[in-house]
């Protein structure tokens, strides 16, 4: 849909909010914030705290506090309400703010903040949605249990056959978008989680014509605290992503 291939994000993030959603990451938090800024001095950060009980709303706090650029902001929200609420909640900051670009980033690690700019380079070559990608050529996984490796490439071939994508890592969580993208795809409608929020997205950016790409990233599996992806959030993915696929599929027959 866009495909201009003007610059919409400057060589040092200048235009672009990362939002950073946190359970309990006090240690992870002024790790990746120091090394997203580093690599990227102008970009904005937005961290959207759920009332951590380990004290990540403080040394987000403390952050912001000790920015003197401006580029650190805090969300807090009263209780831990997931991923995808966290997610919506950051977008509808940014939007109302003046933000070209919306980044979504864990707060663990595992999204390297030095690949970020692979990301910045599709958008401003034309795409609406990049995905930072574990399984397209480069991309790779470091530290991953086989387990979690297995889970996820097998909900990504389902969500791609069930959908009929041509995405390889649809359940990806490290991703940019254009705001125009977030404007137009009924976030108001949208009630998923972990995988599924961000099969969710992508299909809806998929269902409005706008232009998806994807870039390899390394995933590094958290070195602090543990993983946040329950059974729960996976049933939630099967049953969703199998609706999508017929309505889609029911949606072409009729045209």
């Amino acid at each position: 849909m866009s495909g201009s291939g003007q610059e919409v994000i400057g060589q040092r993030g200048a235009g672009a909010l990362v939002v950073i959603p946190t359970f309990n990451e006090r240690e992870n938090l002024p790790l990746i914030v120091g090394r997203l800024l580093d690599a990227m001095s102008d970009v904005h950060v937005l961290v959207v705290d759920d009332s951590s009980p380990d004290g990540t709303g403080d040394v987000a706090d403390q952050l912001a506090a000790d920015d003197a650029a401006g580029r650190v902001h805090v969300m807090h929200r009263t209780a831990k309400d997931g991923l995808g609420k966290a997610y919506l909640a950051g977008f509808a900051w940014g939007l109302d703010r003046d933000y070209r670009v919306i980044v979504e980033m864990d707060a663990d690690g595992s999204h390297a903040p030095e690949q970020l700019h692979r990301l910045f380079d599709e958008i401003n070559a034309g795409a609406d949605l990049v995905i930072g990608s574990r399984y397209v050529p480069g991309g790779a996984l470091v530290n991953w249990p086989k387990r979690r490796e297995v889970l996820s490439k097998g909900a990504n071939t389902y969500a791609r056959l069930a959908l009929g994508s041509k995405i390889k890592d649809i359940t990806a969580g490290y991703r940019a978008f254009r705001r125009e993208v977030l404007e137009k795809i009924r976030l108001d409608q949208v009630d998923s989680a972990g995988y599924c929020f961000q099969i969710d997205l992508a299909w809806r950016t998929m269902q409005a014509g706008f232009v998806i790409r994807e870039v390899p990233i390394t995933f590094t599996e958290r070195a602090i605290g543990e993983s946040k992806m329950d059974g729960g959030v996976i049933a939630e993915s099967f049953l969703k992503v199998a609706r999508w696929g017929i309505e889609g599929r029911t949606a072409r027959f009729r045209r």
